[in-house]
């Protein structure tokens, strides 16, 4: 996939104070981003300067090859936002709203009704298109906001915390929607405090602290930054002795860490990058052990967040 977002040395100050310091990152094309960080990292401050509402000091920003800091009306022209907070006209119905966001992209007459719809019919809120938000549940009203944001099929959605205060039926759609928002092609920079969410529907995720890039990468290569090897625990229906035999046999192979056994339970440590589990759970087999249970444990992402921030997302 090719970069379909470019952020290069960017910096922003306020004062003495600098909320951006010199950051760097790419989101790829099709992919869902994801941009962590804790309170005051200077998340907001980023995304606001990719989505024109402010300027950045230094470096540059590029979105489907267009400047953003020279071209901010082009660029307008290819994004859609979902903000935290809530943007819509509590006195205007479900379709008004999204026909007024829309139509600040130039669609009119029957492209603008008919991209309302769609829109409203993607958010499952087709049912109530003549609904006011303030008659909303907090659900609802977040699935309008997406609606707003994605009426006019922006080739880039930028979605800051969209399941803030929703229940999780209504966390779920929305979710649901980010999928298919990908699978037909959106580029998506996604922000929440839910590490579970960012877990289950980000391709990437970069980590940034007093404005600056901690870490960027896949699940796996974040996890791997924090620890060098994956921990797998077999379970077998006789107990296992704790021979030197069993150990020499498993400790041969490559990437093998540790081995501890308790009862009918052997841990294994193996080095990232190595793949010996088949070849350990044939040795059990050919030994005649019973396997009833293949667990792996690597650290979960709070784990990953907390030893590379020093903070808990909050």
């Amino acid at each position: 996939m090719k970069e379909f977002v470019m952020v290069k040395n960017l910096t922003k100050n306020y004062g003495e104070f600098t909320a951006v310091d010199d950051l760097s990152f790419e989101v790829k094309e099709g992919e869902v981003f994801g941009l962590l960080g804790p309170n005051g990292a200077g998340k907001s401050t980023t995304l606001s300067i990719i989505t024109t509402l402010l300027s950045g000091d230094k470096g540059s920003v590029f979105v489907a090859g267009i400047d953003v800091m020279k071209q901010k009306m082009e660029a307008k022209g290819v994004m859609g936002i979902v903000p935290q907070e809530i943007a819509l006209y509590p006195h205007l119905t479900a379709i008004e709203n999204v026909k007024f966001f829309a139509s600040l992209y130039g669609l009119r007459g029957k492209k603008l009704n008919d991209a309302a719809k769609q829109a409203l019919d993607f958010v499952g809120l087709s049912e109530h298109q003549k609904e006011k938000p303030k008659k909303m549940s907090g659900g609802m009203q977040r699935r309008l906001n997406i609606a707003c944001g994605i009426a006019h099929r922006p080739k880039l959605l930028v979605m800051d915390e969209p399941t803030v205060g929703v229940d999780a039926q209504s966390r779920e759609h929305i979710l649901n929607s980010i999928r298919t928002l990908k699978e037909q092609g959106t580029t998506i920079i996604y922000t929440s405090h839910y590490l579970q969410e960012v877990d289950e529907i980000c391709d990437r995720i970069a980590i940034i602290d007093h404005g600056k890039l901690v870490a960027v990468g896949t699940k796996e290569e974040l996890v791997s930054l924090v620890t060098d090897y994956k921990s797998f625990y077999i379970t077998t229906m006789e107990k296992v002795q704790d021979s030197e035999e069993l150990r020499k046999t498993i400790g041969y192979l490559p990437g093998i860490k540790n081995i501890s056994i308790k009862e009918d339970t052997t841990r294994v440590d193996i080095n990232n990058g190595e793949d010996s589990l088949a070849k350990i759970l044939s040795i059990f087999m050919k030994k005649g052990f019973t396997i009833t249970n293949v667990n792996g444990e690597v650290p979960n992402f709070d784990t990953v967040f907390l030893a590379l921030t020093g903070h808990e997302l909050r």
